[in-house]
């Protein structure tokens, strides 16, 4: 399976990118520019060498040709990206992953869109597409360092069954990774708006908290 990562020079999508790759798979990074997506590909294969890591550049629209795609830009990206490339997402699983934040002080706060959460946003521009919201509470820094250990729960929104169990498949791949059913779309504004709590945390301890729930043995769902 080829995984592509729209905006996926950011820090979030180049940790996703490296964790992927290291789990066996193959990941294509995208950009609005050729070179700068082909230098982040780069740049990951030089971090790790000798693992065997399969990551290349791409423009975006290249990107979009993947079997599954992951949707990482900047928060006020992702819903114009979508909208770019929905003829080319149409029949596709886009795993949302943005989440709407902005800095006030020491406190990160969440801040709402207009249909609730931004995946329900990628959703309605994308009415042909299968779209899971996941990945929102993961630790960018931790992610692209390979030497680092994973354990993290990941909470999957999706309305679409399929979509929901593809994008639970592709974050159990990564090694300390357990991947939830949280439940439809409409979850995804609670499960994006936390992430300002679990970034405040680490801005003010220094941390890289994940999250982590006790009691659910991941078999109920």
């Amino acid at each position: 399976m080829r995984v592509g990562i729209l905006g996926g020079t950011g820090p979030l999508g180049r940790g996703l990118a490296a964790r992927l790759a290291a789990a066996g798979t193959e990941v294509v990074i995208g950009s609005r520019q050729d070179e700068r997506a082909t230098a982040t590909a780069g740049a990951i294969l030089e971090a790790w060498p000798g693992r065997g890591l399969r990551v290349t550049g791409a423009l975006n629209e290249e990107t979009a040709d993947t079997d599954i795609v992951v949707l990482a830009p900047p928060w006020d990206a992702a819903v114009p990206t979508a909208r770019q490339l929905e003829g080319r997402l149409r029949g596709k699983v886009v795993v949302s992953v943005a989440n709407a934040l902005v800095r006030q002080g020491r406190e990160m706060h969440a801040l709402v869109p207009p249909r609730g959460s931004l995946a329900s946003g990628v959703q309605a521009a994308l009415p042909a597409s299968a779209v899971a919201a996941a990945g929102h509470h993961l630790p960018a820094d931790t992610l692209a360092d390979l030497d680092a250990r994973l354990e993290a729960d990941v909470l999957v929104c999706a309305d679409d069954a399929e979509a929901k169990s593809a994008t639970m498949a592709l974050f159990t791949a990564i090694e300390g990774l357990r991947a939830l059913d949280a439940g439809s779309l409409a979850s995804a504004s609670a499960v994006e708006a936390f992430t300002a709590v679990l970034v405040t945390l680490n801005m003010r301890y220094k941390g890289h908290a994940t999250l982590r729930l006790r009691g659910v043995d991941g078999t109920g769902a």
